[in-house]
């Protein structure tokens, strides 16, 4: 289960910075690689900060594997990802840069779903076909 980011919870209770820890299912419909799938939950540590105008910075990191066939000689494949991510998000709607939040409350779902997105390689290799391509 993806947390929320209680803001003016946190603010209450003047607390300006903190960790999440937890892991959530991807959205299999991100992958746009044949025959590849997410090999387990998304793995995410995530640091907060508020600042004096209630705007939230997001960042930490994402972890996953992918597992399937390779995209070029279809073995078996399977790939570490490890992602950094970060981005802000403001009081009211998205302005394009930032994400909006509402009602004191941040949902996380769409800048995971778009950081994961951000993460996935455009095919997944084995590591013959890894190797072959450096040399």
């Amino acid at each position: 289960m993806i947390p929320e980011i209680d803001v003016r919870g946190c603010i209450a209770r003047k607390i300006w910075e903190d960790t999440l820890v937890f892991s959530f299912e991807a959205d299999e419909g991100l992958l746009d690689i044949p025959f590849v799938k997410f090999a387990g939950p998304v793995r995410a540590e995530l640091t907060y900060r508020i600042a004096d105008d209630e705007s939230v910075g997001v960042e930490g990191t994402l972890a996953f594997t992918l597992q399937g066939s390779c995209s070029r000689c279809l073995e078996e494949a399977s790939s570490d990802i490890v992602y950094r991510a970060e981005g802000t998000f403001v009081r009211g709607e998205s302005d394009g840069e930032a994400y909006g939040y509402t009602n004191g409350r941040i949902s996380l779902e769409e800048f995971l779903r778009d950081a994961v997105m951000f993460a996935l390689p455009a095919r997944l290799l084995c590591k013959s076909c890894e190797q072959w391509e450096k040399e």
